[in-house]
């Protein structure tokens, strides 16, 4: 019965027990080396799994991540099922790790006022010569988790959904967010259709317990913030 179950192939296995399945439902982090290394070799052979394959790799490296990082392309073609491609996959991501663990993490921008926030939307909005809806995701401390856009539209308009707008920043996992769009025109006073739409989103907000802290009207010369005029 055991070797009946050795020869199974990884698609014959439990769902929750396939690496990739495992990792989408459970996170990354549930999943062990050989499991994240199956990964990243694909397939195994017509006599292992991938995840078999994966432990006998980690075992010439003593089960350890360091070790196996120093392995040379030759040192991994040395095993049955590893070729010139599934080497370099290896080698290119522990050398990513490397590197991440070297890089300098980076701090969040954290919006304190409307002008904050009209700063960071520059690189998206300015000089645009049509109208851009955008969300800026925030943390509950009001950290910047990303900023996204909504829509795209003409000279005077853009269709805002109420919908994507929510679906974007639950999808983000956004405690609060900040609205905005562009006015190619120059003009950062807000028409009538905007306060309606501030007030459609705002209560929308209030029911899914994720308030809009500001809806910042962008113009290459200044902005209007719904927050700053009480709005």
């Amino acid at each position: 019965m055991e070797n009946e179950f050795q020869k199974l192939t990884i698609t014959q296995w439990a769902e929750n027990d396939r690496p990739r399945e495992k990792l989408l439902a459970k996170g990354s982090k549930a999943l062990s080396d050989a499991e994240l290394l199956a990964i990243i070799l694909g397939s195994g052979t017509t006599k292992k799994t991938a995840v078999e394959l994966a432990q006998e790799i980690l075992v010439t490296a003593n089960n350890n991540l360091n070790s196996l990082a120093s392995f040379t392309l030759n040192d991994l073609k040395k095993h049955k099922g590893v070729g010139e491609a599934k080497g370099i996959n290896i080698i290119a991501c522990l050398e990513l790790g490397r590197r991440r663990k070297e890089a300098t993490i980076l701090e969040k921008p954290k919006i304190t006022c409307s002008k904050d926030a009209y700063i960071l939307l520059q690189e998206h909005l300015h000089d645009l010569p049509h109208e851009e809806f955008w969300i800026i995701n925030l943390t509950r401390s009001n950290q910047v988790i990303n900023i996204r856009q909504i829509s795209k539209g003409g000279v005077t308009g853009t269709v805002v959904d109420a919908k994507i707008v929510f679906k974007t920043a639950i999808d983000n996992n956004a405690v609060a967010v900040i609205i905005s769009h562009n006015h190619p025109s120059g003009n950062n006073k807000p028409s009538n259709e905007d306060i309606k739409l501030t007030s459609k989103l705002r209560e929308a907000g209030k029911v899914l317990d994720i308030p809009i802290l500001d809806h910042v009207i962008y113009t290459n010369n200044g902005y209007y913030s719904f927050a700053d005029e009480g709005i």
